[in-house]
């Protein structure tokens, strides 16, 4: 059985990192915390788990906070998590079985990590992460904001996943400050940190400025092939709200120059039509999407209702307003397998059943 070190920063994080280290700390062999300027009670609950607790000021960098709680570690791997994450009961099953059964060969433990959840719970939103790194082989994080640890040497793609579970929003200016305080630095952004830049402007809709900057991203072509394909597509949701309406579309399509089509981007073109009541055009596109082979592997961001769920629930709308009312009762309950308490699923029935005879 391998041995692993969690290694934690936080600030302030009172509300949730209790919760957090309950889910984990039996799972562990050590734990690490990196406090970088607490004023609530966060170091009092973590004494509770552990006695290695340190103090690191705040650099506006996030990669050298996590460097300095690796750096902390004893274990055979560093293992990272927020404050926020939870480890859910079949997941720390999963854990303890990939500690059981880890080739102590393997460098970096790729796990999921899931994000955004729909009414139910259920993942809407869910990307791979660096979960697991080997201690003492120069693997370290790189990034003031978004940091990253890029894979090397064998890589493992483990079964259990981290789930985020955030109580209140972080600071909205944080990442986007950081960002500019390099750029008046004179820093020039490398690829990655460009693609984040774009996106945490997009966040405060500053959507020319976001624009600009993916452009130059996809221009530049340095960029990792899912990073580009997210680009094109944030260029869309610039465009759609500059109100560049065929350009929003071209850049959609710009995705298929980068590789073969993802269910989310046919779902987006679908959309496009589908907003111009072009109820065809749009039933192709979503009718596309249930084609495309979901893979997480990739390392992309997936939205795993874009590969069933959802084109069969608009599908069903589509068909409706094309006057085939039968087919798209069949879209709807294809929906319903993959989300039988859906309320546009009980929706629809009642809409079906409402309906004459002649056309039900």
């Amino acid at each position: 059985m391998v041995s692993v070190s969690l290694c934690m920063i936080v600030k302030n994080e009172e509300d949730v990192l209790e919760r957090c280290l309950d889910s984990i700390s039996h799972l562990v062999d050590e734990i690490v915390i990196v406090d970088t300027g607490s004023t609530d009670r966060t170091k009092e609950i973590a004494a509770r788990f552990t006695d290695l607790i340190f103090d690191f000021p705040w650099q506006d960098d996030f990669a050298a906070a996590r460097n300095e709680s690796f750096s902390h570690a004893s274990m055979d791997y560093c293992m990272w998590l927020d404050a926020d994450d939870v480890l859910l009961e079949a997941d720390q099953r999963a854990f303890l079985a990939l500690k059981d059964t880890l080739d102590p060969a393997v460098s970096v433990v790729m796990a999921p990590y899931h994000t955004g959840f729909d009414e139910s719970g259920r993942v809407t939103f869910s990307y791979y992460r660096e979960r697991l790194i080997k201690n003492h082989t120069g693997l370290g994080w790189v990034g003031a904001v978004h940091e990253v640890v890029t894979p090397a040497g064998k890589v493992f793609y483990a079964g259990f996943a981290v789930t985020h579970r955030k109580l209140r929003p972080s600071d909205p200016e944080r990442n986007l400050r950081i960002y500019q305080a390099q750029l008046d630095a004179g820093k020039e952004l490398e690829p990655r940190q460009q693609f984040y830049y774009g996106r945490e402007l997009c966040y405060h809709h500053r959507w020319g400025d976001a624009l600009a900057v993916f452009e130059r991203f996809l221009e530049e072509n340095r960029g990792w092939v899912e990073n580009n394909i997210d680009a094109c597509c944030h260029c869309s949701y610039c465009h759609k709200e500059l109100g560049h309406d065929q350009a929003a579309l071209a850049a959609l399509f710009r995705t298929f120059t980068y590789d073969r089509p993802r269910a989310e981007v046919c779902c987006e073109i679908a959309h496009w039509f589908f907003r111009k009541e072009k109820y065809q055009q749009a039933a192709y596109w979503y009718a596309l999407a249930l084609t495309c082979t979901r893979d997480d592997r990739r390392g992309g961001f997936v939205s795993p209702d874009c590969y069933g769920f959802l084109p069969c629930i608009q599908l069903c709308v589509c068909c409706s307003r094309l006057g085939d009312q039968k087919r798209a009762e069949t879209f709807n309950e294809l929906a319903a397998s993959y989300k039988p308490d859906s309320p546009a699923v009980r929706h629809n029935r009642t809409f079906f059943q409402a309906l004459p005879e002649q056309t039900a």
